[in-house]
């Protein structure tokens, strides 16, 4: 953030150099150029340095007062008669300046000097006038493009925002997701094994902490990720027969990784949910590989549909996580899934870990 505000300052600096740097090598040369049959080049000089003070003015003012106060507010009639009064009241100076000069000597005793002299006041008066014109001009133009960066930074911290809260949303919904379905695992099991229910108690609270305290961030350490996953996978073991069969690897070698925090979670709680039968075969296949510069998750699972009446592990599901991708990764993740013609339901999400 500090470096796009040094970046912001100076881009304005940059622009108010090199509109004042033309000023100053095209002030006094137009000055001499309308002047030069009425006065000295001393005289044109100190013309043009006092029009240089006036055009100060004129830019300012129109930056930061009738530009924001004035046009920005559509109050342009407003906006067109200070700054002509502004202007004249400034020209005005012009004259005064002339004729109160005592430098001027020859003004007067010059045959003709009389109209060239007026001819003169009158260009450069002219000449002054367009110029704080285009000054104001170009003030309105600077201040517009200032804006415009403002606007946009605001809705791009806007969208951050408005982003980092979705996010926020989304992981929230998966923790009482995953905590639903891992009690009715325990509730069942401790009518059968109470020491093994202790145990499963001991992992959940684990998952707990892990959940409340190590996913506040964007991206979160692959190892941390992977136990996470390790353990649920174990939790939801509880529910399956020996008529499931359940394979998880995870082959990472760099521990360094960080990937998005519970982004696969509710992948395999998919596919237990619809993977396993309690009367038939089922199979879980969940792999998780670095390749090369990219993050490959996949999961394949027997497809056993639920019926709508079945509210067993109701939730998110897939939409969350399609959702989370799109916020963190976009344009850095594949997304593939299918059913196989043996009916086996084929998920596959590939990351970009180097943007």
């Amino acid at each position: 953030m500090n470096k796009k505000i040094e970046n912001k300052d100076l881009w304005l600096l940059g622009a108010n150099v090199a509109v004042w740097a033309v000023v100053l090598l095209v002030l006094p040369l137009a000055t001499f150029l309308s002047t030069r049959d009425v006065t000295t080049i001393g005289t044109s000089f100190l013309v043009a340095l006092r029009q240089f003070q006036s055009s100060i003015v004129v830019y300012f003012v129109n930056f930061y007062l009738l530009g924001p106060y004035l046009f920005f507010k559509r109050r342009n009639w407003w906006f067109v008669i200070c700054n002509i009064v502004l202007i004249l009241g400034l020209n005005s100076r012009f004259f005064l300046f002339y004729f109160n000069r005592p430098n001027i000597p020859h003004v007067h005793h010059m045959p003709g000097m009389d109209s060239r002299m007026w001819i003169g006041v009158f260009s450069g008066f002219l000449m002054f006038f367009v110029l704080n014109c285009v000054m104001a001009a170009i003030a309105i133009g600077i201040r517009h493009f200032v804006r415009i960066r403002q606007i946009k930074q605001q809705l791009k911290e806007e969208k951050a925002k408005n982003t980092e809260a979705e996010l926020a949303w989304l992981k929230n919904q998966i923790n009482p997701h995953f905590l639903f379905n891992t009690l009715n695992n325990i509730s069942s099991l401790t009518q059968i094994d109470s020491d093994a229910a202790q145990d499963a108690i001991a992992q959940l609270s684990d998952l707990l902490r892990y959940a409340m305290y190590e996913t506040n961030k964007k991206m979160v350490p692959i190892d941390g990720e992977i136990n996470f996953m390790r353990n649920f996978i174990d939790l939801m073991k509880l529910r399956c027969n020996e008529k499931t069969s359940i394979n998880a690897e995870f082959n990472i070698e760099n521990a360094q990784l960080e990937v998005a925090p519970l982004l696969f979670i509710s992948l395999i709680e998919n596919a237990f949910k619809h993977g396993v039968s309690s009367n038939r075969p089922s199979t879980i296949d969940i792999h998780l590989e670095e390749q090369a510069d990219q993050l490959v998750f996949t999961c394949d699972n027997t497809n056993y549909p639920k019926n709508d009446t079945d509210r067993s592990g109701s939730g998110i599901g897939l939409e969350n996580t399609r959702r989370r991708l799109e916020l963190v990764y976009h344009g850095r993740y594949e997304w593939e899934q299918n059913i196989t013609p043996d009916n086996i339901y084929h998920v596959r999400i590939t990351l970009k870990t180097i943007q």
